[in-house]
């Protein structure tokens, strides 16, 4: 149950280079850059809800059980079936564009997304903490 709880964004690393290289526009990746992310987690055993909070009241919501198909949505509004894993502790999943990991470690959600661009994998890192 390490994951539950409500988080809120405290850093973020190579924000902007990961935002372009998956497509987020310009004027959403502005808002985005300096916004206090907010997640809300709950967990039941493997069953997870992931909620999302962004600027402009948009909200993301995943449900899925680790090891099983579900149906998931990318921050830029595209569906698609992705299986979330565990591995070592972290949560993980291929998105179409990037592969994400979740893991709760210091007591902080840290969020890992790697995209691969043509100079070579770039990489995302979300830290928050719980509220």
């Amino acid at each position: 149950m390490a994951f539950a709880g409500k988080w809120e964004t405290e850093s973020q690393d190579g924000y902007d280079e990961f935002c372009k290289l998956i497509g987020i526009p310009d004027d959403v990746i502005e808002k985005g850059r300096d916004f206090k992310l907010v997640t809300e987690i709950t967990q039941n055993g493997d069953e997870y809800t992931w909620i999302q909070h962004y600027p402009n009241n948009h909200t993301v919501c995943n449900k899925f059980i680790v090891g099983k198909e579900s149906d998931m949505e990318t921050v830029g509004g595209k569906k698609f079936k992705g299986t979330v894993n565990m591995e070592g502790g972290k949560l993980a999943i291929s998105f179409p564009k990037y592969h994400h990991t979740s893991e709760i470690s210091g007591g902080k959600l840290v969020e890992t997304s790697t995209a691969t661009s043509a100079k070579g994998p770039v990489v995302f890192v979300r830290t928050s903490k719980k509220i």
